[in-house]
């Protein structure tokens, strides 16, 4: 499927705080975390303000050229996983203050996912990636995700994510992640699925 896509800038971040927020609503994580929903439509965009930010500093954002669908890449280094555990915990909770300080969910989903991130190997990692639900089951975020990873097996890069909901997870399996681990059971809520890719050769 021939999807244009380009590397999103600072000009971008409203248009992928729209993407993420209205992607997400009905995710089983994002309603976890903001329960009710009332409560998500008020709060939710405030997560997605601050992973975009986060991304856009440290990483990298590709949005199609139709505005439809975003996907937002770390590149995480080989590296002592104490000191980023450390970090994690600084990090975790600057996120709940900025976002909700009431709200301990924002900080312990932050705590748990870096808990079963892979530590020891450079990988590339897929932190979200939004589509609009009318454009959900295109084939667009599939267009998104191939394009980094063609990347990765050019280079002999793995990547990484957790899979927010059992659709997503088939579909990532369809890109050649497969299961890492256990799955994170968040407490009292949905489960999450850490899966890892091999570069293909």
């Amino acid at each position: 499927m021939g999807v244009a896509i380009r590397a999103a800038d600072e000009g971008d971040r409203e248009l992928v705080v729209r993407l993420l927020d209205e992607a997400f609503q009905d995710d089983p994580v994002s309603g976890w975390v903001f329960p009710g929903d009332e409560y998500r439509r008020t709060t939710h965009h405030r997560l997605m303000a601050a992973f975009t930010g986060i991304v856009l500093d440290e990483g990298r954002i590709d949005v199609t050229e139709d505005g439809s669908a975003c996907a937002l890449w770390l590149s995480v280094p080989a590296g002592e996983h104490e000191a980023a555990e450390a970090a994690v915990d600084d990090e975790a909770a600057r996120l709940r203050a900025a976002v909700d300080p009431g709200n301990e969910r924002i900080e312990l989903i932050a705590r748990l996912t870096a808990e079963i991130h892979p530590a020891g190997r450079a990988h590339e990692y897929l932190w979200m990636i939004g589509v609009t639900p009318e454009h959900q089951g295109e084939g667009i975020g599939s267009a998104l995700v191939q394009h980094v990873l063609d990347r990765c097996d050019r280079e002999g890069l793995p990547a990484y994510l957790e899979a927010s909901s059992a659709r997503s997870r088939v579909l990532y399996e369809r890109l050649g992640f497969e299961l890492t681990g256990r799955p994170l059971d968040l407490p009292n809520g949905p489960q999450m699925w850490p899966m890892w890719r091999e570069p293909h050769g």
